[in-house]
């Protein structure tokens, strides 16, 4: 498997290529599966560029995204896209659209509730756990662990000289994971390391312009079709073109 990650935090300093509204996540979606990509994650924009749960904003982009691909799409719960926990779980509960999966970032706070809030609406949920977080020592002990629909193992180290030192200590620290399949993945200057090592490894993982706006060797990438074509090589499935 492997997830396109098609915005995340970014905006539009982060250049032309990031999509942000409803049709540019389309677009970019239906690039990215057309290059390989299984899965979507995005994160639904304001007008103004920020992300928000609030069903007015979450409803058109995943109505706009799923008019154009027909793998599972998914979208982020995370705390700065409503810092309240509280209101994060009203949020989730308001949805009038609803994603396949969710991430939910388990060293957070409120992350219990707002997983059992995404289950009590049949989302699937996408247990987040950071590297130089206390995540995988929560996550090991909630009830939920077996329930979710897989565990993302998010290293967070930018570097790409230890970005895999980090990768196998958050693997050993997940131990087991209540048996759930694992995506790994890394992010900036780690993003590439890691996804080499995911393929090393068999694991699921992810790429896209959430998570790196370069390619390989360096290059500005131009879409998250051309990350994924060039993930395809560095996993070692083999060469797609976007």
């Amino acid at each position: 498997m492997i997830q396109v990650c098609l915005n995340g935090t970014r905006g539009a300093g982060d250049g032309a290529v990031v999509p942000l509204s409803p049709e540019a996540l389309a677009d970019s979606a239906a690039e990215a599966v057309a290059a390989g990509a299984t899965d979507i994650h995005g994160h639904a924009k304001t007008p103004c560029g920020q992300d928000s749960l609030s069903p007015r904003v979450l409803t058109p982009a995943l109505e706009a995204i799923r008019a154009r691909v027909p793998v599972p799409v998914g979208v982020t719960t995370g705390a700065w896209a409503e810092p309240d926990p509280v209101a994060r779980v009203r949020r989730v509960r308001s949805w009038t659209a609803l994603p396949d999966h969710a991430s939910v970032n388990w060293h957070e706070d409120g992350a219990e509730d707002v997983a059992a809030a995404l289950m009590e609406r049949g989302v699937g949920v996408e247990a987040g756990i950071w590297s130089g977080t206390d995540g995988a020592a929560r996550f090991a002990a909630s009830p939920l662990g077996p329930r979710v629909l897989r565990v993302l193992a998010e290293v967070t180290d930018p570097s790409a000289q230890t970005a895999e030192e980090s990768a196998r200590a958050l693997l050993a620290d997940l131990g087991s994971a209540f048996g759930r399949p694992v995506l790994l993945h890394g992010e900036d200057g780690g993003a590439w390391p890691v996804l080499r090592l995911a393929g090393r490894l068999g694991l699921a993982t992810r790429v896209g312009l959430e998570d790196t706006l370069v390619l390989p060797d360096g290059e500005r990438a131009r879409s998250n079709a051309q990350l994924v074509s060039a993930a395809w090589v560095q996993y070692g499935w083999g060469r797609r073109s976007p």
